[in-house]
């Protein structure tokens, strides 16, 4: 099941870079930008990530944080942040409790030989915990609307 714009953002459970647990549910107050992707270390992963990177400090201006989900125990992303000096907070969802409560959750990569990454894909929350932008890829190649992303970001307030 999916999360809908206009619905309260599920609240989950996952572990910080600092390797502690974080609830979505805690990001209130802010405008969030959820950005799931598949997994570490890939190539169109690393463009995304990158991007919202580059992009930090326009969406910080806007009063926004940027939080990249996926899959990858907190280690990993730890070291592929540091490799990429990434600003933006990276949440590990090892036990996929984020990708199923936003209907992400992809079971059948590479034919089912991976079962558990998430789709890419983006959720803007306004402060009061409110979605108010989804978009998710019908492939995992493919990045995100980044431009349609900031502009729910200022709508959003």
């Amino acid at each position: 099941m999916s999360v809908e714009v206009g619905q309260q953002a599920p609240d989950a459970t996952l572990v910080s870079g600092e390797r502690k647990p974080v609830k979505i549910s805690e990001l209130r107050g802010k405008t969030t930008v959820l950005a799931f992707f598949p997994a570490a270390f890939t190539g169109t992963c690393t463009k995304e990530m990158c991007r919202f990177r580059d992009d930090y400090t326009r969406l910080d201006a806007l009063k926004a944080q940027v939080i990249g989900i996926s899959a990858d125990t907190p280690f990993t992303l730890a070291e592929w942040g540091k490799q990429l000096n990434l600003k933006q907070l990276m949440w590990s969802d090892f036990n996929h409790e984020a990708m199923k409560a936003y209907g992400v959750h992809d079971g059948a990569f590479l034919g089912g030989l991976l079962n558990g990454i998430a789709r890419r894909s983006v959720f803007v929350i306004d402060r009061s915990g409110n979605v108010v932008y989804k978009w998710i890829a019908d492939k995992p190649g493919v990045e995100p609307p980044y431009e349609e992303v900031e502009a729910a970001v200022r709508r959003a307030g």
